[in-house]
């Protein structure tokens, strides 16, 4: 598997999945545009990106110059994009009984809006190059889960969204995927809001959750992405990729 020549813009590259695919995209020989708000951290995983140096663009998914700019200076760097992939996601817990519409327009505006207008503007450049996009969602746009109802929503819509654009874009051949993680240890739970007692016992009750007895890491979801990306899936659209441990086959008993 090799991405020599090829042009990756990742979002949310600053931590976790992002990272991990960035640096594992690194090592396969791609040309990195990276994309999050701290440029310390997208500056730390750069280091780490050993192949090519890559193109940092910081900047707010919400906000729709930023959005504009992060294609543009893509574009401008590179000449091309020949792979977009959509990773930058927050998390937020809340019930019906205490959420507010203020939560469900934070997790919307950056879990679901951002990634269509992104890809709305990336998409031009994707079809000229005959590449794909692979979005990051979740276990959760899979299966139901109480406490994290704007999260469970948002990325249902992502695939959804991932099926819906795989069939408009076939017939230019280029191909649409999701990865569906379950619990990966990164800090995503953390920054919802979760002690740090709370994120031990998560992680633990993890365990018991997931088929294979733990929760997974950001490099497992970084291999799947980037099988996805790779001409290895060449026959591969519109798929919704579990890597999850087993949790979405599970039932409590």
């Amino acid at each position: 598997m090799t991405f020599a020549g090829k042009v990756v813009l990742i979002t949310g590259a600053s931590s976790g999945i992002g990272a991990a695919t960035a640096i594992h995209f690194s090592e396969l020989g791609a040309l990195l545009s990276l994309t999050g708000r701290n440029v310390q951290k997208l500056n730390e995983v750069a280091e780490k990106c050993t192949s090519n140096k890559p193109l940092i663009i910081t900047g707010e998914l919400t906000n729709e110059t930023n959005v504009k700019n992060i294609i543009e200076s893509t574009i401008k760097h590179y000449g091309k994009l020949d792979i977009l992939v959509n990773n930058a996601g927050v998390l937020e817990i809340g019930s019906i009984e205490n959420t507010s519409l203020e939560q469900y327009d934070r997790v919307f505006n950056i879990n679901v809006r951002s990634v269509y207008h992104l890809t709305m503007l990336a998409v031009p450049h994707i079809v000229k190059a005959k590449g794909n996009i692979v979005n990051v969602s979740s276990v959760v746009g899979l299966r139901s889960f109480s406490g994290v109802l704007s999260y469970c929503m948002s990325k249902s819509a992502i695939d959804q969204f991932t099926r819906c654009i795989a069939l408009e874009l076939a017939p230019k051949q280029v191909r649409v995927n999701a990865v569906n993680p379950g619990v990966i240890v990164t800090n995503l739970h953390q920054n919802s809001g979760m002690s740090d007692e709370q994120l031990k016992a998560f992680f633990e009750h993890s365990k018991e959750t997931h088929a294979l007895g733990r929760p997974g890491n950001a490099s497992e979801v970084a291999k799947a992405i980037a099988y996805l990306a790779s001409d290895d899936a060449s026959f591969i659209t519109g798929e919704t990729l579990s890597v999850d441990g087993g949790r979405h086959v599970m039932c409590p008993r």
